[in-house]
């Protein structure tokens, strides 16, 4: 089914235009509230979360009166991390959660995200049902009316109760005494939440980007600006930066001494430590097809396997559950821990990679994953899938690569673009792989 409003991730747009108004997001509370409803019998209850985006407050009201209008019961937490919106429909027995966020892109955008009564994203076939009820006359049909019509309600300790959660996942026998750490929230969802995690738990913390007003979320600060927790981290002598995006369900990580640590290799540090210990299930982590064979080495080297999935993290999430997992994430940042937890964390990843240090700097640790130059070009097109004459010459090359390298192509998700990915021991030679590979794709496609 062609999709009119979900993309990858929800509902995302430009605030108060095309697929990102008010109306829409009436709908949305509705059909949701609707589904709700008939699934259980009783009038639903529904968690509606934010981050600190100025249109949040537009879209927290249209959709609580979507919602009302079916009759439900709103369970607003204000500005809240996109984790803390799933754990606590899970935790206060909400019948749905929907988050207000457009991640890490700038104020003027803003999203919508969905998640069943488990606190998990809903599957591709439940937000299909859910645009063709928003599309549809059933929901007028069903409005309430009287006595039944629902009403909302401010959970003021919705910030709190993340916080301890979030900490109950720690060990109780461990503290974060001693270590310094800066936390850049990108004055974003975690502007309260991140310092109070830390600080509680016995860090000395020096928290940044923790003034939102509503136009500055990812502004200068946070996942999309690591550079500035880089010289924090520099400046206060700190042990470890962590830089989140604005619904802090990713984290970017900072060692010692200013250097980003890839993605790759902080999963890499904390699945071979949970391998150390017995407890990464199935011996296995998830990723995406975007992580490096290094890290594919650094697991095989520790008696572990990788498995990898499409892009998304929710594919990751999805391939977890269904392999019994409980570890894996992207190579951006998304990193997700199921023991105890529903959805990528950046506050839970953080305390998991803090765990898997044990005392050590983090760039001595972070070396446990051999690195390999990644090199990526768009191609765009048409339209359509891979031309059969690159499929034949990439599966051709990764034969005769046998781990010292590899090509990936792949069509997006989201655009008219084919994406070549080339991984070598140097950049030159991913340099030189990914162009003569993207070349090919612009000749079969007709586009050189």
């Amino acid at each position: 089914m062609a999709r009119t409003y979900f993309g990858t991730d929800g509902i995302r747009g430009k605030a108060n235009e095309g697929s990102m108004t008010p109306e829409v997001a009436f709908r949305l509370g509705a059909a949701v509230a609707h589904k709700a409803k008939q699934r259980t019998g009783h009038a639903p209850r529904i968690v509606v979360g934010k981050d600190t985006r100025i249109s949040g407050y537009l879209f927290e009201h249209a959709l609580s009166a979507g919602i009302c209008a079916m009759g439900g019961r709103v369970l607003l937490t204000g500005p809240l991390p996109t984790p803390g919106v799933a754990h606590l429909t899970t935790s206060m027995r909400a019948d749905a959660g929907v988050m207000i966020s457009a991640s890490h892109n700038p104020y003027f955008d803003n999203g919508l995200k969905v998640f069943g009564p488990d606190g998990f994203k809903l599957p591709d076939d439940e937000e299909e049902a859910i645009e063709q009820l928003m599309m549809g006359d059933e929901l007028d049909k069903k409005r309430a009316s009287g006595m039944h019509i629902g009403r909302a309600e401010r959970i003021e300790t919705a910030w709190g109760r993340y916080v301890q959660f979030i900490k109950s996942t720690f060990p109780s026998d461990l503290t974060l005494d001693g270590l310094r750490i800066v936390v850049d929230a990108g004055h974003g969802a975690a502007y309260v939440t991140a310092p109070h995690v830390f600080s509680e738990l016995g860090a000395d913390v020096e928290a940044v980007g923790v003034k939102p007003n509503g136009k500055n979320i990812n502004l200068e600060r946070g996942a999309m600006h690591p550079e500035h927790c880089a010289k924090q981290v520099l400046r206060h002598r700190a042990h470890v930066g962590f830089a989140l995006d604005g619904d802090a369900d990713r984290v970017i990580v900072i060692d010692e001494k200013g250097h980003l640590v890839n993605g790759d290799a902080v999963m890499a540090l904390c699945a071979t430590r949970m391998i150390s210990r017995n407890v990464l299930k199935k011996r296995t982590l998830i990723t995406t097809v975007m992580s490096s064979i290094g890290l594919e080495q650094a697991l095989d080297q520790h008696g572990g396997k990788l498995l990898r999935v499409d892009v998304g993290d929710r594919y990751v999430v999805e391939a977890m559950r269904k392999k019994g997992c409980n570890f894996g994430g992207e190579q951006s940042g998304h990193l997700i821990v199921l023991d105890g937890h529903v959805t990528g964390d950046g506050l839970a990843a953080a305390l998991t990679l803090c765990r898997a240090l044990e005392g050590r700097p983090l760039g001595e640790a972070a070396a446990v994953m051999p690195m390999y130059a990644q090199v990526k070009d768009n191609v765009r097109v048409d339209g359509g899938d891979v031309p059969e004459q690159v499929v034949r010459e990439v599966e051709r090359l990764n034969t005769e690569l046998l781990g010292r390298g590899r090509v990936l192509v792949r069509p997006s998700g989201t655009e008219p673009l084919i994406r070549v990915l080339a991984e070598m021991e140097t950049t030159e030679e991913a340099e030189a792989l990914c162009g003569s590979i993207a070349d090919l794709v612009r000749r079969e496609a007709g586009t050189a």
